[in-house]
This record gives structure tokens, sequence and C-alpha cells, in this order.
């Protein structure tokens, strides 16, 4: 499987909005996952964390993400996770 880059899997939901926008993105990040391959510490799915972390930043920030900006927000946090441990 090829692994899609932010821009890729925002460009491939660029038609829809919303929740439909959100539950797009997300899937295409679960859907690539592999914290089940590579376990952290193996406590935890990283993609899952990413996704529970944008959902409580945004409602500390009061700013919802969307599209692109959201998929960046995803990168940065799996990209901190990843190699924080």
């Amino acid at each position: 499987m090829k692994i899609k880059t932010a821009e890729n899997i925002a460009d491939a939901t660029q038609d829809l909005s919303g929740l439909a926008e959100r539950r797009a993105i997300n899937g295409m990040y679960r859907a690539q996952d592999e914290s089940a391959l590579w376990p952290i510490c193996g406590r935890f799915n990283a993609t899952d964390r990413v996704i529970r972390r944008a959902r409580a930043w945004e409602r500390e920030s009061g700013v919802a993400l969307c599209g692109l900006e959201y998929c960046y927000f995803l990168e940065s946090a799996l990209s901190d996770i990843v190699n924080s441990y």
C-alpha cells in the first residue's frame, strides 16, 4: 500500500465538507495506520491518539480545523508521538 501524504488526503476529500470531510480524513489516516506493526511501547494506537488530540485542541481553542490544515495537524502530532518514544 502506498502511504498518502497530508496533501494527498486533503486533495481526495476536497469535495466533502464538515463531518463528512472529517470522517473521510480520519478513515484514510486509520487505513494507513501501522501502529500495530510498530507499537509504541506496546501501549496505544498513535493514529487514534492524534485524532483525539485534535478534537481536544479544537475544543480548548475554539478553532475548527478542516481540510489540509487538519491533515497537517494530524501529521505533526503523529510525528511528535513517534519521535518522542
